[in-house]
């Protein structure tokens, strides 16, 4: 069977995915996930994440956004696998993407990130109630 990802914008979008469950054999598998994360959610995790490996040091060295991303995604239970370069001189994360975080998620994810870096000292390239405004859970809901 082709794989079928449909986007419920309209009553058009659920009729068709309606269609698609009937007309699906027996044994399909079928997922209903919330709304992926926005625009200026990713936006802002970028920008922090940028700040943070900037100006943080972390186990005696610097780390990318990437890796940092990781770091916060792990903190927060995701499940992620670091693994040593080729030349044993770096790390790097595996499997773990935050283009699959639903809103709440990447608020949360955004929320922590505020707060672990107010800890460490990071100052913030943008004022903090502009992004404290993207990040709590009252605004995704």
């Amino acid at each position: 069977m082709t794989r079928v990802l449909l986007v419920l914008w309209n009553a058009d979008m659920r009729r068709r995915a309606h269609q698609a469950i009937d007309a699906a054999p027996n044994e399909t598998r079928v997922e209903v996930k919330g709304p992926k994360r926005t625009l200026p959610q990713n936006n802002r995790m970028w920008a922090m994440l940028t700040d943070v490996s900037r100006q943080i040091e972390h186990c005696g060295r610097f780390y990318p956004p990437e890796t940092w991303k990781s770091i916060f995604l792990h903190a927060l239970g995701r499940e992620v696998e670091f693994v040593p370069s080729l030349d044993s001189h770096e790390i790097i994360p595996l499997g773990l993407s935050s283009s699959e975080l639903e809103i709440p998620e990447m608020a949360d994810l955004i929320e922590f990130m505020f707060a672990e870096g107010a800890k460490l000292g990071v100052e913030w390239s943008e004022p903090k109630d502009r992004f404290r405004a993207l990040a709590p859970r009252e605004a995704a809901e």
